[in-house]
């Protein structure tokens, strides 16, 4: 069963930080929420989440994919965390997949994880600056998936589905969501 994390830190995008777990969970993809400290963190709307664990308890070598929800505080706590730093480069160097929605494909920017030569997306305005960036509302570079926000989350999580299991099952789950067609 392919295992994926997914950091949780104040500020973050709570629509995009549940969807991910949900969907992926629902696909039987194994999902480890795990916050940048002990206890509730409270997201970008004020939603109060408690993650599946901290993120000292994780040994990130045993997961397949990292996903980092967005907004603004939490993208920039996690950007400011060396843990995540440290977790991002691993896996770039191990080939695993990296996967990124609304501000937080910034973090992949700034710390070189995403090239001059890779395509990508993000909330607009945040990076649009940087070479590769698309508009897009998903993007695939490699092995790092972006995408543009709150809006774009399902789709984002579905393509994960995809990715990590394969197209039936994310046509199950889409299905079973009542998503569009």
């Amino acid at each position: 069963m392919p295992k994926v994390l997914v950091p949780f830190a104040e500020g973050m995008e709570e629509m995009e930080a549940v969807i991910i777990v949900d969907v992926l969970r629902r696909a039987k993809i194994e999902v480890t929420s795990a916050s940048l400290q002990e206890g509730i963190v409270t997201a970008s709307r004020g939603v109060r989440l408690l993650a599946d664990t901290s993120l000292d308890n994780i040994d990130f070598e045993t997961f397949d994919m990292i996903v980092l929800p967005g907004g603004n505080g939490g993208t920039k706590a996690l950007a400011s965390d060396k843990r995540i730093s440290e977790i991002l480069i691993e896996a770039k160097k191990k080939g695993q997949w990296i996967a990124a929605i609304c501000a937080a494909p910034t973090i992949l920017v700034h710390q070189n994880i995403l090239t001059n030569q890779d395509r990508f997306t993000s909330f607009p305005g945040v990076v649009s600056e940087a070479p590769g960036y698309t508009g897009s509302r998903l993007e695939i570079s490699g092995k790092i998936v972006t995408s543009v926000g709150p809006g774009s989350a399902f789709e984002f999580s579905l393509e994960l589905v995809r990715i990590l299991r394969d197209e039936k099952t994310m046509l199950e789950v889409k299905e079973a969501l009542q998503l569009p067609k």
